[in-house]
């Protein structure tokens, strides 16, 4: 297969979503940007079509998707939102659509199981990317799409992230430069008032909306085994790690320290602005340690470029910061340097 590369960006922008929406509707797989990272996506309702993202990403069945849409007829189509729940949902939706907040929702009869592996509920969000929702709406169809990365991978924010993992693999890409947010939305089942993957949008952020408490639910399950009883995608084993080994540290001194333990060459760190990288081989300028946006938006990259220069392990700090992202960045960290 040959993967075309679809300029999102320039002049022939329209010429190249609309082509990105006819190989939707054709039950292709096109790789998109949203305010997040960029998606892998097929129709949502049809089967085969969402067959082939789970054999481009290399992605086991247990592990649900999350389908993107545009507008208020294609919720329909895939939720079957209870009464007693309709309210709650119109205010999340008025408050953070489009927007970085993915809700989990009784499905209907028209989602095919592999979309939820299996489960009850499917994850719903509209993206805040143009690309993505002229793409969507042209397509005429919800999009089933996770990360457009290999399974376990750093998501990407690039297209070019997109073709390091998926060249070959998949019908095309659609290049809309780097994406902004730089980690995936906030998963939150509104049934039970609980976030499975924290993002953009925070626990008090929804709470404030809906009238009620949120938790944040920490995952308990690792190991190789399939987990079979885990709600959202992300949850529950080694994710978002790239090729290199990952060493989180506290503080600059235990940065040192660690860096110290490998020879220069293999070792790669993820450098806060004013922080000495000592004797590491290959540093990425992380950005300011008070920024939570900036740490996002560029941990995913500062991953790749690194791994792309060959490090084998990467130090990397634990980001103080409090807020959404702050948050988001310790639990994708989190994931990422388990070694099982």
């Amino acid at each position: 297969m040959k993967t075309e590369r679809l300029n999102a960006e320039g002049p022939n922008a329209p010429a190249a979503i609309a082509k990105a929406a006819e190989l939707l509707r054709g039950g292709g797989t096109v790789a998109f940007p949203t305010e997040t990272v960029y998606g892998l996506g097929a129709n949502a309702l049809d089967a085969a079509a969402v067959a082939k993202i789970f054999e481009a990403k290399e992605r086991p069945g247990w592990d649900p998707l999350i389908v993107h849409v545009a507008d208020d007829a294609m919720i329909e189509r895939v939720a079957s939102i209870p009464a007693d729940l309709r309210e709650q949902v119109s205010a999340l939706t008025a408050a953070f659509w489009p927007g970085p907040l993915t809700i989990l929702l009784p499905r209907t009869p028209e989602v095919p199981d592999s979309v939820t592996a299996g489960r009850p509920l499917v994850g719903v969000r509209m993206p805040a990317h143009a690309v993505a929702t002229q793409m969507i709406r042209r397509a005429g169809v919800p999009i089933a799409a996770p990360s457009a990365n290999r399974f376990g991978r750093p998501s990407p924010t690039t297209a070019a992230h997109v073709l390091t993992d998926l060249d070959g693999r998949i019908d095309a890409v659609l290049d809309g430069g780097q994406t902004d947010v730089g980690v995936e939305s906030t998963v939150f089942n509104l049934a039970a008032r609980a976030i499975y993957r924290p993002g953009a949008v925070s626990a008090p952020m929804i709470s404030r909306i809906i009238g009620v408490d949120v938790q944040v639910v920490a995952t308990e399950q690792a190991g190789s085994a399939a987990p079979q009883s885990l709600p959202s995608p992300g949850m529950g084993i080694r994710h978002y790690a790239p090729n290199a080994r990952i060493v989180v540290v506290g503080d600059q001194r235990q940065l040192l320290d660690a860096v110290a333990e490998f020879p220069p060459t293999e070792v790669g760190v993820m450098l806060p602005d004013g922080w000495d990288a000592g004797a590491a081989g290959m540093s990425f300028r992380w950005g300011p340690w008070d920024n939570g946006e900036i740490l996002a938006r560029l941990l995913y990259f500062g991953f790749r470029l690194l791994d792309a220069r060959g490090v084998k392990v990467i130090v990397c700090p634990v980001p103080t910061v409090e807020g959404p992202l702050g948050d988001a960045v310790r639990e994708r960290l989190e994931k990422a340097a388990r070694t099982e």
